[in-house]
């Protein structure tokens, strides 16, 4: 099914068709070109043979005719031979010599004929093809037919095996010749195609972070540039729908950072209560959701610099000290394990803190009251959230990471953009991330980045 989908094969396919087509029409092209000229030599050789007969062929003073022939002729036609006969009929039909003990005519005579005439029959039982030739001669005044003919089956030997050879020969050199066009016709079309191979290489390169990358039109085959030129100005439209939905997030997010400030400020003014908690809840989720919001637009077009260093110890440092106190105020706590080093990795600092805050965040929300929520460094350049909530099914450990993804419509506290913006920045480190079951309950959330060159310095961009 590939094959049958891709330009090159069907040209060599057809190429091959038309190889096989060429080599046979050539064959038989030259095949009846050969048996023209060798039906044309045998009429020249016949008109030859007529002469050589009107010339020894006499009227006798007395009446009557003498046919006197040479003595290599006469045995050629003798009919012990049995390969050439001849036929001298007078003008009113009777024989007057003939090779044939029947003393008929080899062939019906035209009388309007003019010049040589050429022949073909059959034997009377069908089993051969005679060809021959007849022209009207005047003979010391006197009009005479002389008819030569040839057995094809006698047909001379060396023109046979001449002819056989040629046609078994001229195979094993067209086929060659037209295969060593075929090459050339494959490498002529893989230079033409080229562009279109720089085309496709550039368009790899094509992503909602790389939407300024165009296909190139340079030595772009005419026909294929339309195309091509379509593609770009689709590019362009999508460039500027994309960013008109991202400054339309951007803009929407920044609005809401302020009224959910002064809503904030409100609550927290109010009498303590059950409902003022409650709302305070969910402005603390609301402002949460705009903050992803917020890091989801920025991820878009954020590019990673592959010579930035971040050291996973600092980062989760910071994350834990940003996130304990609002741990504590829920009655949970964070629990930081990592060696004394740093732990370089490639990567932005900034980028990886916001990973790792969003998945501190997502434990912080599914561990129940009165448990830990544990960070761990590994010096692989690793960083496991463990929790102690209800765990992830086996069947939605690939679903989780899906932007807005919820496991019930009925959850609250987020929008499901967490786990999306993470998987999104550990993808552009070239890391990874997975679910696993934690050591007693819950989920445990392992993100990989490539260490960076020992003697590396971690540095924030």
């Amino acid at each position: 099914m590939a094959l049958r989908k891709s330009i090159l094969s069907r040209i060599v396919a057809l190429h091959v068709v038309a190889v096989i087509a060429a080599a046979v029409l050539l064959r038989s092209v030259l095949h009846w070109s050969l048996a023209s000229d060798v039906a044309e030599l045998q009429l020249n050789t016949m008109a030859a043979q007529i002469k050589i007969f009107a010339s020894h062929l006499k009227v006798q003073p007395a009446g009557g005719w003498s046919l006197r022939l040479p003595e290599g002729v006469r045995d050629q036609y003798s009919d012990k031979y049995g390969r050439y006969a001849y036929a001298i009929v007078d003008d009113a039909g009777a024989v007057i010599f003939s090779s044939r003990p029947n003393k008929q005519p080899l062939f019906a005579i035209d009388r309007n004929a003019t010049g040589i005439v050429p022949h073909k029959a059959r034997t009377p039982g069908g089993e051969k093809t005679i060809a021959g030739a007849s022209s009207r001669k005047d003979i010391d005044g006197h009009s005479v037919w002389i008819q030569v003919a040839e057995e094809l089956s006698h047909r001379d030997v060396i023109v046979d095996d001449v002819l056989a050879n040629f046609l078994r020969q001229v195979v094993w050199i067209i086929v060659p010749v037209l295969l060593l066009l075929l090459g050339a016709d494959l490498i002529i079309f893989r230079l033409a195609i080229r562009p279109l191979h720089r085309a496709s290489d550039r368009a790899k390169h094509i992503s909602p972070t790389r939407l300024d990358v165009r296909l190139p039109m340079d030595d772009m085959p005419r026909e294929i540039l339309p195309l091509v030129e379509a593609i770009n100005q689709a590019l362009d439209r999508l460039a500027l729908g994309f960013r008109r939905q991202r400054e339309f997030a951007a803009d929407a997010a920044h609005e809401l950072r302020t009224p959910l400030a002064i809503l904030r400020t409100r609550i927290e003014t109010l009498p303590h209560s059950d409902a003022s908690r409650a709302l305070g809840r969910d402005v603390e989720n609301m402002s949460r959701v705009v903050g992803q919001l917020l890091d989801a637009t920025e991820l878009e077009t954020a590019i990673v610099d592959p010579e930035d260093v971040a050291d996973l110890h600092n980062v989760c440092v910071e994350v834990a000290e940003f996130i304990a106190p609002l741990a504590l105020k829920r009655g949970k706590s964070i629990e930081l394990t990592c060696a004394d080093e740093p732990v370089l990795v490639k990567g932005n600092e900034e980028m990886i803190r916001r990973a790792t805050r969003n998945v501190v965040e997502n434990a912080l929300h599914h561990t129940p009251e009165g448990t830990a929520i544990e960070i761990i460094v590994g010096s692989e350049g690793s960083i496991s959230v463990i929790d102690n909530g209800d765990g992830v099914p086996l069947a939605d450990r690939e679903s989780i990471f899906q932007r807005f993804w919820r496991r019930s419509s009925r959850a609250s506290g987020g929008a499901g953009l967490g786990l999306s913006i993470v998987k999104k920045i550990v993808e552009a480190h070239f890391g990874s991330i997975a679910v696993e079951d934690g050591p007693d309950h819950g989920a445990k959330f392992i993100m990989r980045f490539p260490l960076s060159p020992s003697g590396g310095i971690g540095r924030s961009s």
